[in-house]
């Protein structure tokens, strides 16, 4: 099923794609050979004027032929018509990604509200919180990254890793602006262990990290919490609550732990470690009238946009590594978890998250293939550029040959991250 759905979100996205180069092409008058659904051989097609309309037998996507590596006699064929319907109807493609995931951001905050980057929670004693940043603060920016919704506070920040130099913080206040620098250097104290933090989730123990104080007093992954210091709790929020409520500089912690049907006690002292962090929670939904619905949801493609461009930029500077990127398989688990977890609450909450992770895709993709390399939408918009520049076209033969190299190229980076997702 998980695997299904995938496939239909990149279908989807594919064809949003293609339909983009499609009507824009015939906009232009630009002859369109064949239009399909799918890949592979032809399970059913029909002719149509100068278009042949196909689905065929492959569910991955579809394809808009419009002989772009020919040169034809023809006054509607691709290459005969101007640079600039050219270029309208190679940058089609990835425009209506755009647009598309801009409709699937309207649905998801018509639905979940708009996110605000008001500090919902200001740890206790941690940086944030000693500098004077309270909650109810809305963050305007960060180090002078302007910060429009709450998300873009730990995407910043994962972007631009923390040195422990100071960060200048600016924040509205009761109407009034407020610039504030944060010491970000912080000594946690953690008991090495994770759960699933929502009110849904169980106080199961999903992981505990080699070499922690829980892993060092014996308990394991699969034990289930029941009291803390002597506070029964019941679903992972309860957890988070009690253990931040409870938890002392380096002093130990009663836990009641339920293994099968044995309960134990364990006293456990949390192991310090100094790290760096802002130490705050800025992410609060809130409904929107219809304006702020529409500008908001702007707001979130320009956000999948530059986060897109951003990680890109690590990448190539070699501050991500490759091991980081996701392919077909990694893109599956990911939607597969996402939807055995917000399944548990609801069937609209899980459409609502694969809707999410289609504006992700879709921002994505259109990013992807406006990226000036061969064979890639981008690196024909290069070729047109160039042929704008010089007053003539680069010799067609010469330009499929480098579009086909390109194409090879990206299937042996395909194979790659295949092999990448696999491992």
């Amino acid at each position: 099923m998980n695997i299904i759905i995938a496939i239909l979100i990149f279908g989807i996205i594919i064809i949003v794609h293609e339909l983009g180069h499609f009507l824009i092409a015939k906009k232009n008058g630009i002859q369109v050979d064949e239009f399909c659904i799918g890949l592979g051989p032809t399970i059913i097609g029909k002719q149509v004027g100068e278009t042949f309309y196909s689905v065929k037998l492959l569910p991955f996507g579809g394809a808009c032929m419009m002989g772009e590596d020919e040169d034809r006699p023809e006054e509607n064929a691709f290459n005969n018509k101007s640079v600039w319907a050219r270029m309208a109807v190679i940058f089609g493609g990835p425009f209506f990604n755009f647009i598309l995931a801009f409709v699937f951001s309207v649905i998801i905050l018509a639905n979940n509200g708009i996110d605000i980057p008001r500090v919902l929670a200001a740890y206790d004693n941690q940086p944030a919180s000693e500098a004077g940043i309270k909650k109810g603060d809305v963050i305007r920016r960060i180090n002078g990254k302007k910060i429009t919704i709450g998300r873009e506070i730990d995407t910043y920040l994962m972007l631009h890793p923390l040195s422990g130099e100071e960060v200048k913080v600016e924040i509205e206040r009761d109407g009034k602006e407020k610039t504030i620098m944060v010491d970000p250097n912080y000594t946690a104290y953690l008991f090495g262990f994770s759960y699933k933090q929502q009110n849904t989730a169980d106080t199961k123990i999903s992981d505990v990290s080699k070499d922690s104080p829980f892993q060092k007093a014996g308990v394991k992954a699969g034990d289930e919490i029941l009291s803390v210091n002597g506070r029964t709790v019941d679903n992972g929020e309860e957890l988070g609550k009690v253990m931040e409520e409870e938890k002392k500089e380096g002093e130990a912690i009663s836990f009641v732990i339920r293994r099968g049907s044995e309960e134990k006690t364990y006293e456990i002292a949390p192991k310090s470690y100094k790290t760096k962090t802002l130490g705050i929670y800025a992410s609060d939904y809130q409904k929107g009238n219809a304006g702020q619905i529409l500008r908001y949801s702007l707001i979130e493609v320009k956000y999948w946009i530059e986060t897109t461009v951003a990680s890109l930029g690590q990448l190539v500077t070699g501050k991500m590594s490759m091991k980081e990127v996701s392919g077909p398989v990694g893109i599956v688990d990911t939607v597969g978890t996402m939807i055995n977890e917000t399944s548990k609450i609801g069937l609209k909450e899980m459409w609502l998250s694969i809707l999410y992770m289609a504006v992700l895709l879709s921002a994505n993709l259109g990013v992807m293939n406006l990226l000036p390399l061969p064979a890639l939408d981008g690196g024909r918009l290069v070729f047109i550029l160039i042929e704008a520049v010089r007053g003539k076209p680069v010799d067609r033969e010469k330009e499929g040959y480098i579009h086909f190299a390109g194409f090879v190229l990206l299937m042996l980076f395909m194979v790659f991250v295949l092999y990448n997702d696999v491992i």
